[in-house]
C-alpha cells in the first residue's frame, strides 16, 4: 500500500512537471511571435514613413511649380505661365498620390494579424 502511493505521489509530480514545462514552451513561443511582429511593425513604419516624406518633398515641388506659374500667366511669359501650370499640377498630383499611397504600411500588420487568427 505504501509503495503504491509513493508511485501515485511521484507520477502527479512528473505530471506537474511536464505541464509546467509545456506553459513555458508556450509562453516562449508566444514571446517570439511577439517580437517578430512588432518587427515587421517596425518595417512597414519605416517603409511608410520614406514614401510619406517623398511624397510632401515631391507635391511641394510641384505646387510651388504650379504657383510660380500662376504668377507668370498674364504677363511677358504667358505661354511658360501655362507649361508651368500644368507640370506642376501634375508634379503635385503624383507627390498626393504618393503620400496616400505610403499609408497602405499602417494597416498592413493589422490585416496579417486579422489573417491569422481566422
Amino acid at each position: 500500500m505504501k509503495c503504491l502511493l509513493i508511485l501515485l505521489l511521484i507520477s502527479t509530480a512528473s505530471v506537474s512537471f511536464a505541464q509546467q514545462q509545456a506553459d513555458v514552451d508556450s509562453l516562449k513561443q508566444e514571446i517570439l511571435s511577439l517580437k517578430t511582429e512588432v518587427r515587421n511593425l517596425e518595417l512597414d513604419m519605416a517603409t511608410g514613413e520614406k514614401k510619406f516624406k517623398r511624397g510632401i518633398l515631391i507635391a511641394t515641388i510641384g505646387y510651388s511649380v504650379t504657383i510660380a506659374g500662376g504668377l507668370m500667366l498674364g504677363r511677358k511669359y504667358d505661354d511658360v505661365g501655362k507649361v508651368l501650370l500644368v507640370t506642376g499640377g501634375a508634379t503635385g498630383i503624383v507627390g498626393t498620390v504618393l503620400m496616400v499611397d505610403s499609408f497602405k504600411y499602417l494597416g498592413r500588420s493589422y490585416r496579417r494579424n486579422e489573417y491569422k487568427q481566422r
